[in-house]
Formats: C-alpha cells, structure tokens, sequence
C-alpha cells in the first residue's frame, strides 16, 4: 500500500474556502486508490476543520524547525509527500529529501500567490500590473519551491500558460488540475426563476481579494436597491472581521451572513451571485459552486478567469461597474436573460471539472514520474542547483531554530 503524506499549510475547512474543498478532493482521491493518507500539520486546530477521521485519514500535528520532523518521517516512511503551498515546502522539503529521498515530492500550490500579490500590489496603486510587480521576492520563493518539486498542482491555464512562458518552467514539472467536481451526483433540475429571491455574495473574509469585493459591493448596491426595492444581497463568508459586521444593514437589505454550513445551499437559494473581484489568482470556488446550482453570475474578467473555455459564461463577465450594475438588475428581472444563462452552467461544469477524469489524468502523471522519477530529477538541474543552493540555506536556519528552541 503506497503511504501518502500531506503537509497542510492549515486543516482543511471545505466549507470556509475552495482551497479547503480542493484539498479534500485530493485527499479523497488519494484513499480511492486505496493509499493510505495521512494529513499533517504545524497549524492550529479550528473550529470548522473536517473531521479527516471519518475519511479513513489520520492526522499528525508536526512543529516548525524541529528535528522531531525527522523522526516522524522515518517511522511513517511516506512514498509520496504532498505539500500544501510553498511555504510548506521551504520548511519541510529538505527533511523529507534528507530522510526519504525516493519519496515524490508534489506541491499543491491552490493557486500562485505570487500573481495574487503582483495584481494587488498594482490594484492598490492604481495601475496595471508590471513585470516589477510580478518578479517580487514571493515569486521567486513560489517558483523556486515549484523547481524544487517534482510535481506542481497548477489549478488555472492562465497559471499554467504563465509558468510554461514567463517564468519558462519545463512543462513535464507541471499538471494542470482545476476543481474536481463529481458530475454524476450533479442536480439536473434546481430551483426555478421564481423560487428564488435575492442577490448572493460568497467568500472567506482572511481573503483580501474578498473583503475588497464586499467594498465594491457596497458601492454598487444602493443602485441596484433603487431598481429592485425588496431585494436583499446576502454576504455570506467565514471568520467575518468586526469591520464586516459593521457593514450589516437590513435598512438597505446589505446584510452580512456570516459562515454558511452549507454554500451551495445558499446560492441555490438566491436568484443571482455577485462576485466583483478586482484581483487574485487561481480560479474562484464560488462561481464554480454557482454553475453547479445554476445560478447565473454577474463577475470580473479575474473573476471568470481560467474557469471555461471560450465565451459561454452563465452570465455576464464586465469590468465596468456600472456595466456590472445593469447586468445584475437584468439577469434579477429578465426571467429570459436568466434561463439563458442557467442553461450554460452544467455544460461548463461538466466540460472543464469532471473528477473522473481529472483524478485519473492526476493519477497517471504520478504513476509516470515515478516511474522515471530519476530521470526526471536528472533531466531539472535548475531544481537541483536550488536545492543544493537554497534549501542548504533554509536547512541550516531551521536547524539553528531547533538548537536554539532546545537550550531554552
């Protein structure tokens, strides 16, 4: 039985985030083929984490710069260790090098934070995004952990596409591997035009992308009241900070929510999902979980980005706020407007995230590295040098961490 290892940035809440969805489904793909997973991680416990226990997967709580890292990895001898984020990879990677070098090392990186941060950087100063902006100290972190790795989880073409010709990565280093959605279990018939009612707005509040999308919304909303009096937009997100609370106003029908026990239960339940992000990475769970209960979309050009091939989005893709401000209030009131955009959502869905197929790919690229994984570490030098390099680097400070932690 080949024994997996994730090392989890923080526990998976798939509720809280699609980062947390994202990584269930790979766990779960993972005990599919029968592996035995274990998830660790040096974070704290929440109070929405997922009960991995009842998946059939263990847990480890793990510290930083510890060698006690390294005698847990040479009892549980991992074949395959996944790690969440590049962070996870500068503290972890070169111990598991050190005490399992035949073990597949695969980086998750949810989506590449360093595009993430070169977009709001250019956000916050008005501007369109240079090259200044996207070769910053994250991405040479971020790209080097990628390097280092023998397999990265890109979860965005447009990420791939920019791996693969700016920051010239080999493509063999690489998978492209969106949401992995079960398309079988999917609704054929959800609830209709008129059994719904009201705007919906989704999204964990620690986003910065997201709580910069509930200030856009708060612009744009006294306009769309003005058309619709007795509609309501309903934010729903975890952790709400007090800033965000501050902003409930049933006066207005602006109304934050909250955490949502179940999100698609919610959008299901609103007639139109609002999503104006100005910035960010990866693609967006909330559309994804829109498509999925047809709802029609009004979002951001960032926020359609990498989720379906060519033009068919269900619903409106705009920059322009005001733009966005009519589409909303046209996709709410037009009943027509409305089923033309619920008709495309399942096609998209079932084009770009069936899980059978995207699991199987994933599982094949893993079996076809290993199989020539000496090959494919001799064939990256790059990754080698910034292993010798730059993981010495990281391996020595952890190590003086530890000694110091340890006199105290």
């Amino acid at each position: 039985m080949k024994r997996v290892l994730i090392i989890g940035y923080v526990w998976p809440e798939p509720n809280s985030s699609a980062a947390g969805s994202h990584m269930m489904s790979l766990l779960r793909l993972f005990r599919q083929q029968d592996w035995q997973v274990e998830f660790a991680s040096p974070a704290q416990t929440s109070e929405h984490m997922i009960d991995l226990a009842k998946e059939g997967i263990s847990t480890k709580s793990i510290e930083l710069n510890s060698d006690s890292f390294d005698e847990y990895l040479m009892a549980y001898q991992p074949d395959m260790v996944m790690f969440d984020r590049f962070m996870m990879e500068e503290q972890f990677a070169w111990r598991v090098e050190k005490n399992c070098p035949q073990a597949l090392r695969i980086l998750d990186t949810e989506d590449l934070q360093c595009l993430r941060h070169a977009r709001q950087q250019a956000y916050k100063s008005k501007r369109e995004m240079s090259k200044n902006d996207l070769y910053s100290d994250i991405a040479k972190r971020e790209i080097a952990a990628i390097l280092r790795s023998d397999i990265s989880l890109i979860i965005s073409s447009v990420e791939m596409d920019l791996l693969i010709n700016t920051f010239k990565i080999d493509e063999p280093l690489l998978h492209h591997l969106p949401f992995m959605v079960d398309v079988s279990g999917l609704a054929k018939c959800t609830k209709s035009f008129a059994e719904r009612k009201h705007f919906v707005s989704i999204g964990n509040f620690r986003h910065a992308p997201n709580w910069d999308a509930v200030l856009q919304l708060q612009k744009i909303w006294p306009a769309i009241r003005q058309q619709i009096p007795t509609a309501e937009l309903h934010i729903y997100g975890a952790y709400p900070p007090p800033k965000a609370s501050a902003l409930n106003n049933p006066k207005t029908g602006f109304l934050i929510k909250g955490w949502a026990e179940n999100a698609r239960d919610v959008i299901e339940a609103s007639r139109v999902c609002l999503a104006p992000l100005q910035f960010g990475a990866g693609i967006k769970g909330k559309l994804l979980d829109a498509m999925m209960t047809q709802t029609p979309s009004v979002t951001t050009s960032i926020g359609a980005e990498g989720m379906c091939l060519g033009n068919q989005w269900p619903g409106v893709i705009t920059d322009d706020m005001n733009e966005f401000t009519e589409a909303a209030i046209e996709l709410y009131n037009n009943e027509n407007a409305w089923l033309r955009a619920q008709s495309l959502c399942l096609d998209v869905v079932v084009e770009n995230y069936n899980s059978e197929r995207l699991g199987n790919d994933l599982i094949e690229k893993i079996a076809n590295v290993n199989n020539n994984l000496e090959q494919q570490r001799l064939n990256n030098f790059t990754g080698a040098m910034l292993r010798h390099h730059s993981m010495s680097s990281t391996k020595y400070m952890s190590q003086w961490i530890a000694a110091k932690n340890a006199k105290e």
